[in-house]
């Protein structure tokens, strides 16, 4: 069961923000208190798989060859990029940066790492977009599964940040359990846990915001 609260906040959200002519995603709001931010052991950087998921498809793109390639993209992967595209990628900035802007997230076998970070790192690093290292004994299925309900927790050197944790037409438990997820893995990151959690909103895209914590 979901706390009350966090169950009631998500239901004033959905139902009292106005309805958009697009798919509005849920937002999470983390303020957090008494830390050094200069300090790169006090930056929050996590990931969460979400128990309810995000409510929609991510487009994967995956740096890989041969079989592993193939299982990718039976997998769902949006691309697979062989080393060849990879080159064409690094002569072509542009179409990288399109690409990096289209994909949510990367996976690259682990030869292909060197070279993507000499030859893609200036796109995909300032985005947050570097692969996610698929390890040789790792299945690459598997792997592209979990990530469709992963979310990446980032403050960098800011005491406030954002993520994502759901669309709006998802149900209000599911959003709540996943709210629950990210506050426990933010608590679990901080020095002092809930001490150095000054608050947290979820809101909708362009709608209000109700607090969770």
């Amino acid at each position: 069961m979901v706390e009350e609260h966090i169950l009631e906040a998500v239901k004033k959200v959905v139902e009292e923000s106005p309805e958009r002519k697009f798919s509005e995603s849920v937002d999470l709001a983390i303020n957090l208190k008494n830390l050094d931010m200069n300090q790169p052991k006090n930056r929050v950087d996590e990931e969460v798989i979400l128990p309810r998921g995000l409510g929609k498809t991510l487009k994967i793109g995956v740096f890989a060859k041969g079989d592993v390639g193939l299982k990718a993209r039976d997998a769902g992967a949006a691309y697979v990029i062989s080393e060849e595209e990879l080159d064409e990628l690094a002569e072509d900035k542009a179409k990288a940066r399109s690409l990096a802007n289209e994909c949510d997230i990367f996976i690259a076998e682990t030869q292909f790492m060197p070279i993507i970070g000499k030859k893609l790192g200036i796109v995909l690093g300032p985005r947050g977009k570097m692969p996610i290292p698929l390890l040789p004994n790792k299945d690459v299925n598997e792997l592209i599964q979990s990530k469709q309900s992963a979310i990446k927790l980032r403050s960098k050197d800011k005491l406030t940040f954002h993520v994502s944790i759901g669309r709006r037409d998802m149900d209000s438990e599911a959003l709540a359990e996943n709210i629950e997820a990210v506050v426990a893995r933010v608590e679990r990151s901080l020095e002092k846990g809930r001490q150095n959690l000054k608050s947290i909103y979820v809101t909708t895209t362009m709608g209000k915001s109700e607090r969770v914590v």
